[in-house]
């Protein structure tokens, strides 16, 4: 995990043009708003666990291609315990979790509850990074997931949930929080390139018990199934959170994360165009309310003025 040269901290790199963190977010957004309609379509044929490790090995041997073409850092102890947090965390229990609660409670309700994670990253980067919680900010996240759990309300399926697909869900939900936050830190000095492949790779050692189940998938299913783990290798995981973590290097992490509230919207919207499933109309005010409720986020608290000296 370490280079044989002897690297040192790179220089502070200069800030993008405003407009590309933003972009990079957007499209984060909507690929990772495409990975719940591929998990929808797989649970029923491929396990969490193999569906979790094919998902990450595509994905850690498309980013290791362009890693060994790069300079890359000598990691800190520290860098590499929170290295550890963040890829058992958010690339192995999270992916795990989180295609298990998909096969348990519909897919409305897994996105409403996981979107407990930006509530969570905002807290721990408040008390762990030093990061405001602003009035605007906590605004901000009462409105965008009250849009959620409107969202989630109106696009419930009659199956209902159970218990145990709500706890994987939230645990999902806890695991994103504590990888952000621990890539946040990350990024103060490796490169996202460095920080998100590492990360993958961590992933695959912990799905590693499932491998069985992926060599069954490989071996007797069909070339649509082994598709569709290529895409959510190759585009919501190496691509979208390599944007990620671009972006997040770029801003707070409290901030960056409400705009995952928007994923629920997103996915509703893509599944009526893709899947012909036409959301009800109570969803599209949920929608509205999420994005009230991110713009609410981005607003700054009013500069305070100098005192006046007598």
């Amino acid at each position: 995990m370490t280079s044989t040269q002897p690297t040192v901290a790179p220089a502070p790199a200069t800030a993008p043009t405003p407009w590309l963190p933003v972009a990079a977010i957007a499209v984060t957004l909507v690929l990772w708003s495409s990975a719940f309609v591929a998990i929808r379509h797989l649970g029923h044929d491929v396990t969490p666990g193999a569906l979790s490790l094919g998902r990450l090995l595509v994905a850690s041997l498309a980013l290791t291609v362009p890693l060994l073409r790069s300079r890359r850092s000598r990691m800190t102890r520290n860098e590499v315990l929170l290295l550890l947090l963040c890829g058992i965390t958010w690339f192995g229990i999270y992916n795990i979790a989180l295609n298990d609660s998909e096969r348990r409670i519909d897919a409305a309700t897994a996105a409403m509850l996981v979107q407990v994670g930006p509530i969570v990253v905002a807290l721990l980067a408040a008390l762990f990074l030093g990061e405001r919680l602003t009035g605007w900010l906590l605004a901000g996240i009462a409105v965008a997931f009250g849009g959620v759990v409107v969202i989630g309300s109106a696009m419930r399926g009659e199956g209902g949930s159970n218990v145990s697909g709500v706890v994987l869900a939230l645990l999902a939900a806890i695991t994103y929080a504590v990888g952000v936050v621990s890539q946040k830190v990350l990024l103060r000095r490796l490169s996202g390139l460095e920080v998100v492949c590492y990360a993958c790779w961590i992933g695959v050692v912990v799905c590693l018990p499932w491998s069985g189940d992926l060599v069954d998938v490989v071996r007797h299913g069909d070339a649509a199934d082994l598709g569709w783990i290529g895409y959510l290798g190759l585009f919501p995981t190496a691509i979208a959170f390599s944007l990620w973590a671009f972006a997040l290097r770029h801003a707070d992490a409290g901030k960056q994360a409400i705009t995952t509230f928007l994923v629920p919207l997103i996915t509703a919207v893509m599944a009526w165009v893709l899947l012909d499933e036409v959301p009800p109309a109570l969803a599209f005010a949920g929608g509205a309310l999420c994005i009230v409720g991110v713009l609410v986020t981005r607003r700054k608290p009013r500069a305070m003025p100098p005192p006046v000296r007598g």
